[in-house]
């Protein structure tokens, strides 16, 4: 639009790509986003110092600070974004329910006040009914959110819901409502002018969530049918008018199997998930909220706005999917690329090979977009697309986000909120391979293990070394993959491998296999598969990346694996008495002392990491002999924390 930029950024962002594509950047503090980001005196002499004229907040921080906007509006400044008083309205969940009731807009059940302590929260929770949801009342993102089924739960989901509010928000006012089992969670874009014109731009179906964040995202919803649609949408405008809200924003409901609908809450800016909306809808949000807020009519009405086709986002974490479905991961990207020229594909990210992902802020490494004719369309490109990232230095979730995009409940579309517990009731673990799978995955280490093995012998073979190498153009090798071994064959002619594996024949394109690129097609029986492989050494150890997993095996030749069983058994270590870290973070608070007699199940600790808060627990009754840490102390996955006689 030819519009200049002013980018503000943290220590933690001194190299971040938003601040490198800025025509001009203004530092405005320390990593701790209290000391940063949520600085409005700082941001605000960014503003002046640059004389900038318009401000648009992104999708967190103070986006939803009706402070900072109406400084921004004592300046003459524009914010992107709607006014103060909408932004009040919306962003206290007390006040948005008694407006959205006062608009005609459908409401949970639940207590209207706030809760003073938790013997409150107890007593409310009582009265209500369990199941209830305790939440910040100024929240947002998953964060200052807990589902009490109990008393003790209620307690407790008070005591950290609040804790998690004022470090996230800076507010520990909680709220207690109904909690709607197994519901979807099914948003509505709207967008409106300052001259009183609103429209919704269709649904969001938003339902794949853990700890109460999105995971995967898709517009539309494969669960409403017009009417709903219609009906949902209509109810989201009446809010904005009751509001005379002007800008993006996003009305979100809870539906339950009968396509009864709730008003959960309203986010009065820009949402993560609205690449989605813009590929079905071909309108974009961000051009939208900056001609509004420069006082523009909307050229589009609600009859222009279309369905077309299917779009699905796949939020990509530098997260450890097997530790409770994502625990953050820090670390520098040493290793990254994307799938963008693949057709379909949208990659919206903040960072680049050499990025650092840091304990401070959200791991998002990259929303992945993909939109089709329908909905099969988007799902098969998500796949083709996440086996196609090479992301090198950072644990991520891509196993999960695949293992969801294949499974069959997801595929039918009969998912809730509760989709991932009820999938993997015990975590996730990672998919196990089927056969034919499995077998094309030895064929490639395989041809890796044959690849680098000719490599060997090129170098070996010249004329300075004055020595020969191998001239063999068999291998005889043993793999040892998951709990099996394996023993095959491998045999090279007419520029393939030929992979002989219990009766069954694999043969390679030798031209497929570079062991110098990160990522290979390689045809297998003349069908392409995609993969990585990640690491080889000389001890045998290889990693390969495939179907969106790391998978690890053994592989020997038949010689080296007869000696196996001379090799001594690691020993086992008892871990019962350690607490270990179970990801980076911040050490909030310590509640133990050595000597301390404990029970199993008691809280030691609380570890912070990117504004979730997480209780560690003793996993068995004893005396604490040890204490490692203590409060505001950074910590790193699988430090031990606290030891126990």
């Amino acid at each position: 639009m030819g519009i200049k930029t002013v980018a503000v950024y943290s220590v933690a962002d001194s190299h971040s790509m938003h601040v490198k594509l800025a025509d001009e950047r203004v530092f405005i503090g320390e990593s701790p986003a209290s000391e940063s980001y949520l600085d409005k005196k700082k941001i605000m002499d960014a503003v002046k110092g640059t004389e900038a004229k318009a401000v648009h907040p992104g999708y967190g921080f103070l986006s939803e600070n009706a402070d900072f906007v109406g400084m921004l509006e004592n300046e003459n400044v524009t914010f992107i974004g709607p006014s103060a008083a909408a932004i009040t309205g919306m962003g206290d969940k007390l006040e948005s329910k008694k407006l959205a009731k006062e608009a005609g807009v459908s409401t949970i059940p639940g207590y209207d006040g706030v809760v003073r302590d938790a013997e409150h929260c107890v007593q409310i929770a009582r009265e209500i009914g369990y199941p209830v949801m305790i939440k910040a009342s100024a929240g947002g993102g998953g964060k200052g959110m807990r589902i009490a089924r109990n008393d003790e739960d209620a307690r407790n989901g008070f005591k950290l819901s609040s804790q998690e509010a004022l470090s996230s928000f800076g507010d520990s006012r909680m709220l207690v409502e109904k909690f709607i089992d197994n519901p979807r969670h099914i948003e509505i874009q709207v967008l409106g002018d300052k001259h009183g014109n609103v429209i919704y731009l269709n649904e969001r179906e938003c339902s794949i969530q853990r700890r109460n964040q999105k995971v995967i995202e898709e517009a539309p919803s494969v669960f409403l049918d017009e009417a709903t649609r219609c009906a949902m949408g209509e109810q989201a405008v009446l809010l904005c008018q009751k509001l005379g809200y002007t800008s993006a924003g996003t009305v979100e409901f809870l539906v339950d199997a009968n396509r009864n609908f709730y008003f959960l809450e309203m986010n009065t800016r820009l949402q993560v998930e609205h690449p989605i909306t813009e590929c079905i809808t071909g309108i974009d949000l961000v051009h939208q909220m900056i001609r509004v807020a420069k006082g523009h009519k909307l050229r589009i009405t609600q009859k222009d706005v279309k369905i077309n086709g299917w779009a699905i986002e796949s939020r990509v974490y530098a997260e450890d999917p097997y530790k409770n479905f994502g625990l953050p991961s820090i670390g520098r990207l040493y290793k990254y690329m994307e799938p963008v020229h693949l057709p379909g594909v949208r990659c919206d990210s903040g960072i680049e090979e050499g990025s650092e992902i840091s304990v401070f802020y959200d791991p998002m490494i990259c929303k992945l977009v993909c939109h089709g004719e329908n909905r099969q369309e988007a799902i098969e490109r998500s796949i083709n697309a996440l086996d196609s990232y090479v992301i090198r230095g950072v644990t991520n979730n891509i196993p999960l986000l695949r293992a969801i995009l294949t499974e069959e409940r997801f595929r039918k579309g009969d998912i809730s909120t509760n989709y991932l517990p009820q999938v993997y009731p015990g975590g996730f673990k990672g998919l196990a391979l089927p056969e034919e799978d499995k077998y094309k995955l030895l064929a490639i280490a395989s041809a890796l293990y044959a690849t680098n093995e000719l490599r060997s012998r090129e170098f070996l073979n010249a004329p300075k070394h004055g020595i020969r190498g191998k001239t063999l153009d068999e291998w005889k090798l043993y793999i040892e993959f998951v709990k099996d071994k394996y023993r095959l064959n491998v045999s090279q002619t007419n520029g393939y491998f030929q992979v002989d594996i219990d009766g069954k024949r694999y043969e390679i394109d030798k031209s497929d296999i570079n062991l110098a690129q990160p990522l290979l097609s390689v045809r297998i029986n003349g069908e392409v598969n995609v993969v990585q492989p990640f690491s080889g050494n000389a001890s045998g150890h290889y990693q390969i990346i495939f179907r969106g997993t790391n998978h690890k095996l053994f592989v020997l030749s038949q010689r080296a694996s007869e000696y196996l069983y001379l090799m001594p058994e690691k020993l086992k270590f008892d871990i019962s008495k350690q607490v270990r870290s179970p990801m980076p973070g911040l050490v909030k608070s310590v509640s133990c002392n050595v000597g301390d007699v404990v029970a199993e199940g008691q809280e030691l600790c609380i570890i912070e990491a990117m504004k979730m808060q997480n209780s560690m627990v003793a996993a068995t009754t004893g005396t604490i002999r040890s204490v490692n840490i203590h409060p505001g102390d950074t910590v790193s996955d699988d430090d031990i924390l606290i030891e126990l006689a």
